[in-house]
């Protein structure tokens, strides 16, 4: 059985999400999203921390800082549309110790180059923000950080989309392969597409793959573990409190974040990982992991940045380790004050095999009809909306 469709769509997280409304408000009429699993937001989309970023981070001429504080604007804007819950909780990051001080102050000039609203301030201001964090002399308050709902959003665009009668979303289905050049062999039959966007998530490089391009870049999967407050002490952060971050990788370290429901979370960890889905000791970890492993080793031999987050983010699994990283952020925490919890995610982080190294953007790969996202990676949630407009304009509608 073949069916056809204009676009055909491999993922069905955020970034598909919002591609197919963006394709439609620029008037696309048959949309179809392919999404493996028999629910939204299983993976990433799901599973991350909830927060809007607002461009803090980021290199002035790359992808993220030009694309992360105007989606964070568009889903604030949405999430008001429909009703959705969102918190404007800002965001403080403070620093650790005196030799933290020159790279706050270079993420403050960052964040006013990539037009985010960002204070310096000092221990007392910070007092007035987040009464439990902790800094050396000042931190770097960000006004327009926020926290959303993941699911509710996800579920509101999928309604929407599904409203429009142009757009059909087949759960249970997975991409195999492209059969020739305008067809793509599913789990569910055969699907004729006019173009085809491969927005896959974790799994965008074996997807790219099958279609002969991008095989010079593989992902390599890392684990976020996250604990939590007891509820007793969930008072003691009102927002979020980050770390300042080695800049020279793209994660952020372990940090505070209050969500909707008064849960405050700490974490992610950043530990290489043996499986995209490999949420569990040995969940997930599946025929692939040998060569997850010789990348990584590929990797680590060659790479020093890689080497600074394989020795040390694996010692997190260590509780004093976690617990000592936590604790520089705050004024006083205790270890029974922290509970482990469920919540786990997998961050794929994109890496040119041939060059050894981390790629830290996001990476748009075109092949006459056919598209590949790859490294959509934080802050590609926060990013979606603007990234989705980005993409239809200078990949898709020309």
């Amino acid at each position: 059985m073949t069916t056809t469709t204009e676009f055909l769509i491999v993922g069905g997280g955020i970034v598909s999400l919002t591609l197919a409304k963006e394709l439609l408000a620029q008037g696309a009429d048959h949309i179809t999203i392919l999404e493996k699993e028999s629910e939204l937001g299983v993976h990433a989309s799901g599973r991350n921390s909830g927060v809007l970023h607002a461009g803090i981070y980021y290199p002035p001429e790359t992808l993220k800082a030009q694309l992360c504080l105007k989606g964070n604007l568009m889903l604030q804007d949405y999430c008001r549309e429909k009703n959705l819950p969102l918190g404007n909780v800002g965001k403080v990051i403070v620093a650790r110790n005196q030799d933290e001080l020159p790279m706050l102050e270079n993420l403050y000039h960052r964040a006013i180059q990539n037009g985010a609203k960002v204070d310096l301030i000092d221990e007392q201001q910070l007092a007035n923000i987040e009464p439990h964090a902790k800094t050396c002399q000042k931190a770097l308050y960000s006004h327009y950080t926020a926290i959303v709902n993941n699911k509710m959003i996800l579920e509101s665009l999928y309604q929407d989309l599904k409203q429009s009668g142009k757009v059909t979303l087949q759960f249970n289905t997975a991409f195999i392969k492209p059969k020739d050049s305008y067809t793509a062999v599913t789990t569910n039959g055969d699907i004729r597409f006019k173009k085809l966007i491969n927005a896959a998530g974790a799994y965008a490089d074996k997807v790219a793959h099958a279609f002969e391009t991008g095989k010079s870049y593989y992902l390599i999967p890392f684990k976020g573990i996250y604990k939590k407050l007891t509820k007793e002490q969930s008072h003691l952060v009102n927002g979020n409190i980050y770390p300042v971050p080695d800049l020279r990788n793209p994660f952020l370290g372990v940090h505070f974040t209050r969500n909707l429901q008064g849960d405050v979370y700490i974490g992610p960890t950043a530990i290489p990982a043996f499986g995209r889905e490999n949420y569990g000791k040995l969940q997930g970890i599946d025929a692939e992991a040998a060569k997850i492993i010789t990348h990584q080793i590929a990797m680590f031999f060659t790479n020093e940045k890689f080497r600074s987050v394989a020795l040390e983010e694996p010692k997190k699994y260590i509780f004093s380790y976690f617990f000592n990283d936590a604790k520089k952020l705050v004024k006083e925490l205790k270890k029974e004050w922290i509970v482990p919890t469920g919540k786990v995610g997998i961050r794929p982080q994109l890496i040119d095999v041939k060059e050894k190294e981390l790629l830290m953007d996001f990476l748009v790969l075109k092949d006459n009809h056919v598209l590949h996202i790859l490294n959509a990676i934080s802050p590609a949630f926060t990013s979606s909306m603007a990234f989705a407009k980005y993409v239809v304009n200078n990949y898709l509608m020309n």
